[in-house]
Parts: structure tokens; C-alpha cells; sequence
């Protein structure tokens, strides 16, 4: 007997996906559409080794299958895994083949199951390697380096038998109040953009059908609007107009779709009262009607269950979510009833066969009917801990220094004091989803600056405080330290770090109230009202800079923290977000000066919570700012400083004045403008140019909005042309007609080191009878 189709590679994967489907039941159908169970459920650790657990095989039983298993290998204090109950690196594989070997020699099709893992920023599993996280990432403005540090976390996943990496890239900081703000790349849509297409094409290689071995299948995380939710609190409401949702919250998901992810995951918030897992508007409509998406969506955990208080009981609640174009559930009890749905007649079964068809499709994408198992394939820890450490370095931004005290090593410096709460702390420069790290991983920043001062220099250490709370009684040793010193460097910021005492939600986001003694001030379920330093540090740095010792904040912190006027407390401020294991290394090289910061402000920093927003790309309506304060931000969007000195000249322009229906085409002119180091430094500057509205269109327009960067290295003394072409995703803005088009008007083309700090040239577009521009790039 001949196979049947859908086991001949050589068959295109619409013909394999319509073979299979009309040899499945319903059941199986069912089957392939839930990813119910959590992956650590699946097996136990015993003396002997890891064996499957009879739930895993009744969960495979009960449907003759199995769509997906989420999070075979994730360790961390919600799952519980931990090092001696989990999945190492060396058995990673060794766990995977036998899943999938369950699911395929123990059902009556064999269909491979996927195996999904969270990848935020590197994959979080016993021995993964941990990059910096996004927000850090956002800070290099260096999408080919993250591109290169996104295959190599792919890589690793692949290795341990994973297939699907869950990686947050879509969600924007529009309010730094909300705790999965170190999961967003910034607050702005083109910077995202950038990011997430180098993501898609780290994570799966180049475009095509098929998923290479060594690669995985992305699913971005969270479409659409997260970032935005009313206060800055998780999963809540969003009030978003439609030019606000399409100029701004689906740009980078457009980016990714265009880019070839696999998959994208709905977001746990509603728009006009319809949560984003049940809106068709959303996941038919725009997705795929529009952009033309043949992707997976995926819901998010427990987000199908939310829909029974709108839909009246599960099978109902699961049959709106597959209407709406949900096509793979997270643990929620609806999907499970999808059989019963069918035969109410709630929802058709052509309905269930097309979600079906997508979860089949990726499997045939990613080659797991040939080769189910994993095969002999090596990942160098050395060279993505390399990569987690370069990244962290080119994250790091100065944004505030007095000329002076900046590098270290350039002035005489006998003892170095390291103070404060996240100094010595590698847990807490990690972020959230991480699994445990095993002893002896990583370097915090004491660690980082003893193992860098030249000979001759002393660091010396005191805590000062703790991460949260008022608490004064360490302040006498912090200062003893402090004024024996030459310099302190004052360690301060946030955590997101989970501890064993945590409580979750039944999603896995932390319940942090008040009174819990867990020191997480950031993460999933970390919402803060107020964004100041906690009492307790603020009161380290006033204690410490009253010393006359020169004071160095360093910020390890997973959101902008609103800053007060530091001029007279610290000679510098640096950011260095959550920058990894071996961030205390990069902050080190930083401050000695064996690498010059690099790093730009992906997210606007604010004054106080009481004046946000304070995102740069607002509308253009003039207001004068408060009474009490300005309404402008503390450090602008892009800003960040260097050890030499950079001037701009004014912008220039190849024509002043063009017809709409000149961009229609390739770019129908450039901006340039000369960039020249003034200093005694080499740097590496990153030039951006910004796009003005100032005559015109159909719709208010923004203050400015980033459309283009671009990085140059400069020697002391050298100079150099940047040039930008501008071309009709540059211009094009969402009309009131709803669609991206450039309109006649008058634009300021600008360029500068941040968003705050730039210069323009006038461009003239003119009407024509055509000129229709395409959508954001």
C-alpha cells in the first residue's frame, strides 16, 4: 500500500494539510486545536532518570493526539521546576524525543506534536542562556546584533527538542507604570518594527516554506494594543482609536507578518468591550483579510476562559474564540469542548478544520513528519553568552555626566565604592521569565568592577538599603564607605526577580501587594502607581552624594524610573535596564572606559508618574505642560550621551519639493547631513531621522516620528555623511480613510541625536492625480 499523501515531502504543505484533514475525526481535530496541559505535568525526575507521567499519556489518549505541549523545559518558581526537578541541557533532547515518540507511535495518525517554549529573552530553561531583555535590547538600536543573538537562542531551543519560541515584541511602553515594560523594545513603532523583523528572521532563518533544524517558529507576543491599557494595568481595557491602533500598535506586528512570522499570540486586553482573543475585527479582519496573514494565532494562557462570562459556558466561549480566528488554545477548558460546540451547532466544523489546518501546516513547515526527533545538533554556550554580553554592553546609556568623572580610568582613582541594593545581585539584573541559573553564572556589578579595576584600585562594598521600603539602618556603613572613597558608584533600580515565596495568578504573573515581603518592584503583575526611586534608595543618594565623594548612579531597572534633577547629587547616570547575567561585565567596561557607551534611550523618561504620558510621539497639540512641572520628560526618546563630544549640521535635502505620486515608486530623494566628532574619544553615534507634520493631511498629526536610523563610527576628528533615503513609507501616515498614504503637505525632515535635540529641512509634497503610499516599513 502506497503512503498516503500528506507523508510525501514532496508534496507542497496545502496538499499534505488537506490530506490529513480529510483522514481526521473530530476528536482528533479537537485534538490538534489544544495545548491544555502544562509541559512540567508531562514527566517527573527520578533517581533513575525522567519518565512520562500517566496524565501526559491520558491527555494523548483522550483526543488521540496532542496539538501542542507548552513549556516541556520551563523552569522558574511558578511552574516549580526547579534544578533538581527539572530538565538540564544535557537531557533537554533526551526528554523532547521521548514526547514526541509517545504522541507518534501511540495514536492512530501519528501526528508529531509541537513542543512550545517561552524565548522573551533567551529560552527559559535549565541551562539556557539568558540575554539581556527586551528593553535593553530596544537600547543598542542594533537589530542586526539582536538578529544574530536571536538565531543562536533558536538554535539552543532546537537542540533540546523545542520547536516554538514565545517572544514578546509587539507590545509598546506607552505607560512605564505597566510591569511588563522590560518586555517591550520601546515605546515607539518603527524602533519595534526593526526589532521584531530581525527577530523573525533570527529565530526562523531565511524566508521560505520551510523552518530549517536548526531554527524555530516565532510566535510575537502580544497583538494588539497591551502596552496601552487604561493606567498601566495588566490586562486591562484599552481606549484606542483606530488611527492610534494602526499608526502605533500594529506597526511592528505588520512588520513581523511582512517579515514571515509563524505566529502571533492575542493579547489578554479588549478593544471596545471585545477581548482581543474574540475579535474577529482583529484576527480575521486586519490579520488576515487585510495583511493577508496564513499564520497561526495563539491564545494567551487562560485568556478563552475569560470569554464564558460574555458567552455563557465553555463551549460556547471556545466556539466565539474560533470564529473570531483563534486557532491554538493555552490551558483553558473551552477548547477541550470544541466537539460539543460543533454539535450544537455553535460553530462549523469547516470553522474547526481551518484553525486545524494551521497548527498542521506549521508542523509540516518545521519538518516534523520526516524528522520528529532531534537530531545531533551543538550550540556554543561560550558564544551566546558572548553575544548576551555584547548586547548587554551596547545597552548600557549614559544620560547624564559632567565631563569629568567619566572614564574611570582616565582619572587617578585609588578605591572605588560599590553601593546599593542591586550591586551585587546577579538575580536581579536578569529579569522575568528566567529559570533558575546555576551557581556561579553570571556577574553582578561588584563583581564586574573588581574584576576590571587596574591594579593599585581597591573597590570596596556596602549594600546601603534594600530594594524596597524606607529602611535606614544601613545607611551609616554606605556612607563610611562612600567617604573613604575616590568615587562611588551607586548601584540602584528595580527587580523582577521571582522568588521561591512568590505568589501567581493561575496565569503565572506574580501578585506582588503590599505587605508581601518578595522584593519584585517589576515583572508580569507588577504594576506601580508610582515610579520613583523607593524611599529607601532615595534616601542612599542623598546620603551618599552629602559625602562630597563623586557619585555614579547606575540604573539596573526593568522600566523608566522617574528621575528627579540630579545635576548636584551625581556626576553621571547611566541606564542599564535588565542587562543579563553578564551585565555587571558590560556596566564595568563602560565605566573604565575599555568600551564607550552606545546605548539610546528606546522609551521616554519621565519626571514623575503624576505628568505621564511623556512619549515623544504624542499629538501636536502645543500644550504648555502643568503648573507645577513641564509636561517634557526627564530624557527624551533616543537620547544618550558618549565620552567625546558630536555635532550635527543642518540636514539637507536632494530636492525641496516633489508630487505625491513621485513616491509610488523607489525613493524619489535623500536627506543627508555631516556628523563630526569634536572630541578626544572614538564613538560609535547613532544618527535618526524624524518625520514632522507641519501643513496638511487628513488626520492631527504628531509631535515627530521616527523613520530611520543609522550608526557610524567616527575616529576623533573625523567626520562623515549620513544619508537617509526618503521614500513613501517614510511620509505615509493612516488617513481618515483608513488606509497608509502620503498626502500633500509640509513635512520638517529631521535629523539629530535624539528626539529632542534635532534640526529639519522643509520638504513640499504636492497633490497628484495618484500617489497612494504604502504602509509603515
Amino acid at each position: 500500500m502506497s503512503e498516503p499523501l500528506f507523508r510525501d515531502p514532496e508534496a507542497s504543505v496545502a496538499d499534505r494539510v488537506r490530506d490529513l484533514l480529510s483522514r481526521m475525526t473530530l476528536t482528533e481535530k479537537v485534538g490538534q486545536v489544544n495545548q491544555r496541559m502544562y509541559g512540567w505535568d508531562a514527566y517527573e525526575r527520578t533517581p533513575s532518570g525522567h519518565r512520562l507521567t500517566d496524565a501526559f499519556r491520558a491527555e494523548v489518549a483522550a483526543y488521540d493526539g496532542m496539538g501542542a505541549l507548552y513549556g516541556l523545559q520551563r523552569a522558574d518558581p511558578w511552574s516549580g521546576v526547579t534544578a533538581e526537578t527539572g530538565i538540564g541541557a544535557a537531557d533537554g533532547a533526551r526528554v523532547s524525543d521521548a514526547v514526541q515518540r509517545h504522541v507518534v507511535e501511540n495514536t492512530r495518525l501519528g501526528i508529531p506534536v509541537l513542543l512550545v517554549e517561552e524565548m522573551p529573552h533567551g529560552v527559559q530553561a535549565l541551562d539556557g542562556t539568558v540575554l539581556p531583555v527586551n528593553l535593553a535590547v530596544g537600547a543598542t538600536w542594533n537589530p542586526e546584533l539582536y538578529e544574530e543573538a536571536a538565531a543562536l537562542a533558536a538554535g539552543q531551543l532546537r537542540a533540546r527538542g523545542g520547536h516554538v519560541a514565545l517572544v514578546s515584541a509587539l507590545d509598546l511602553v506607552r505607560d512605564p507604570r505597566w510591569g511588563r515594560a522590560e518586555e517591550c523594545f520601546g515605546e515607539d513603532p518603527y524602533l519595534a518594527a526593526r526589532f521584531t523583523e530581525a527577530l523573525v528572521r533570527g529565530v526562523q532563518g531565511p524566508a521560505g516554506e520551510r523552518i530549517g533544524p536548526d531554527r524555530a517558529a516565532v510566535v510575537l507576543k502580544h497583538f494588539a494594543g497591551q502596552g496601552a491599557t487604561v493606567g498601566g494595568r495588566n490586562s486591562a481595557a484599552t481606549e484606542l482609536g483606530a488611527r492610534e491602533l494602526h499608526e502605533i500598535h500594529l506597526v511592528a506586528a505588520l512588520a513581523g507578518v511582512r517579515a514571515g512570522a509563524a505566529g502571533l499570540m492575542a493579547a489578554y486586553n479588549e478593544f471596545d468591550g471585545v477581548p482581543c482573543a474574540a475579535s474577529r475585527r482583529l484576527l480575521t479582519g486586519i490579520l488576515r483579510e487585510q495583511w493577508g496573514f496564513g499564520g497561526l494565532v495563539m491564545a494567551d494562557g487562560l485568556a478563552i476562559d475569560r470569554l464564558v462570562r460574555m458567552a455563557g459556558d465553555p463551549a460556547a466561549a471556545g466556539a466565539m474564540a474560533l470564529r473570531a480566528g483563534t486557532d491554538l488554545s493555552l490551558w483553558d477548558d473551552c477548547y477541550p469542548r470544541l466537539a460539543e460546540a460543533v454539535r450544537r451547532g455553535l460553530v462549523d466544523e469547516a470553522t474547526l478544520d481551518t484553525a486545524v489546518g494551521r497548527v498542521l501546516a506549521l508542523k509540516f513547515r518545521l519538518g516534523l513528519f520526516e524528522e520528529p526527533y532531534t537530531s545531533a545538533r551543538v550550540t556554543d554556550p561560550a558564544r551566546v553568552e558572548e553575544l548576551s554580553e555584547r548586547v548587554a554592553r551596547e545597552s548600557v546609556t549614559l544620560l547624564e555626566h559632567d565631563g569629568v568623572t567619566l572614564p574611570l580610568a582616565g582619572r587617578p582613582v585609588g578605591t572605588v565604592a560599590v553601593i546599593g541594593p542591586n550591586a551585587d545581585s546577579v538575580p536581579q539584573q536578569i529579569g522575568d521569565y528566567t529559570a533558575p541559573q546555576r551557581p556561579g553564572t553570571g556577574s553582578s556589578v561588584l563583581a564586574g568592577l573588581r574584576a576590571a579595576a587596574p591594579a593599585g584600585t581597591d573597590v570596596t562594598y556596602a549594600r546601603g538599603c534594600g530594594l524596597i521600603g524606607g529602611d535606614r539602618s544601613e545607611l551609616p556603613e554606605a556612607v563610611a564607605v562612600a567617604s573613604a572613597a575616590d568615587v562611588a558608584v551607586l548601584v540602584l533600580g528595580g527587580s523582577s526577580a521571582r522568588e521561591s515565596g512568590t505568589r501567581f495568578d493561575a496565569n503565572g504573573a506574580a501578585v506582588v501587594a503590599s505587605g508581601n515581603p518578595v522584593e519584585m518592584t517589576c515583572g508580569e503583575g507588577v504594576d506601580l502607581a508610582e515610579l520613583a526611586l523607593p524611599e529607601g534608595q532615595s534616601a542612599l543618594l542623598d546620603a551618599v552624594s552629602a559625602t562630597g565623594t563623586p557619585v555614579v548612579v547606575v540604573l539596573v531597572q526593568g522600566r523608566p524610573h522617574a528621575l528627579p534633577d540630579l545635576t548636584d547629587r551625581a556626576a553621571a547616570v547611566l541606564s542599564a535596564w535588565y542587562p543579563g547575567p553578564w551585565g555587571g561585565r558590560a556596566v564595568a567596561d563602560v565605566l573604565f572606559g575599555r568600551s564607550a557607551p552606545q546605548g539610546r534611550l528606546p522609551v521616554s523618561v519621565p519626571r514623575s508618574a503624576a505628568q505621564l504620558p511623556v512619549f515623544y510621539n504624542g499629538k501636536d497639540h502645543g500644550y504648555r505642560g502643568y503648573v507645577d512641572q513641564p509636561a517634557t520628560a526627564r530624557h527624551a526618546f533616543g537620547h544618550g550621551l558618549s565620552y567625546t563630544t558630536v555635532e550635527y549640521g543642518t540636514p539637507r535635502l536632494s530636492v525641496p519639493s516633489l508630487a505625491v505620486d513621485r513616491f509610488d515608486g523607489p525613493a524619489p530623494l535623500c536627506c543627508t547631513v555631516r556628523v563630526a566628532n569634536t572630541g578626544a574619544r572614538p564613538v560609535r553615534e547613532t544618527v535618526q531621522l524624524y518625520v514632522r507634520r507641519v501643513l496638511g493631511g487628513t488626520s492631527w498629526p504628531r509631535v515627530r516620528e521616527l523613520r530611520g536610523f543609522v550608526r557610524v563610527e567616527l575616529a576623533p576628528g573625523e567626520s562623515t555623511e549620513a544619508g537617509f533615503p526618503v521614500d513613501a513609507a517614510v511620509l505615509a501616515s493612516f488617513t481618515y480613510a483608513g488606509e497608509w498614504a502620503v498626502e500633500p503637505g509640509e513635512f520638517l525632515i529631521e535629523t539629530g541625536p535624539s528626539s529632542r535635540l534635532t534640526q529639519g529641512a522643509r520638504l513640499t509634497v504636492t497633490a497628484a492625480p495618484t500617489g497612494r503610499g504604502t504602509g509603515p516599513r
